[in-house]
């Protein structure tokens, strides 16, 4: 009986282990930046890992009051870059940790 509660507290280490270094991994993705674009890099966003919008930076040239829906594709065509870069980094971090467990 006490060799199975052995291997309980074996078992509990390994997870508050697991846990730490996934907060860890976390905290280090949502520091780093993620610049997603438009085509030509006309418009150009910044995310950080925890999806949030840095900066927005747009060319001067391609502000043309006649033609705003161009303006308003290309930002958002650099956001979902921008954003599926931050997707595609965070399956690649953190889904060592979470891969197989039921619910992620």
């Amino acid at each position: 009986m006490m060799r199975g509660m052995g291997n309980m507290q074996g078992m509990m280490k390994q997870v508050q282990k697991m846990q730490k270094d996934m907060e860890k991994a976390q905290a280090e993705l949502n520091e780093r930046e993620f610049i997603g674009a438009s085509t030509n890099e006309l418009v150009t966003a910044t995310f950080t890992g925890d999806r949030k919008m840095k900066d927005i930076s747009i060319k001067e040239d391609v502000v043309d009051p006649e033609d705003i829906d161009m303006l308003q594709d290309l930002v958002i065509m650099a956001v979902n870059d921008a954003l599926a870069k931050v997707d595609k980094e965070s399956e690649a971090t953190m889904g060592k940790y979470t891969k197989g467990l039921p619910g992620f």
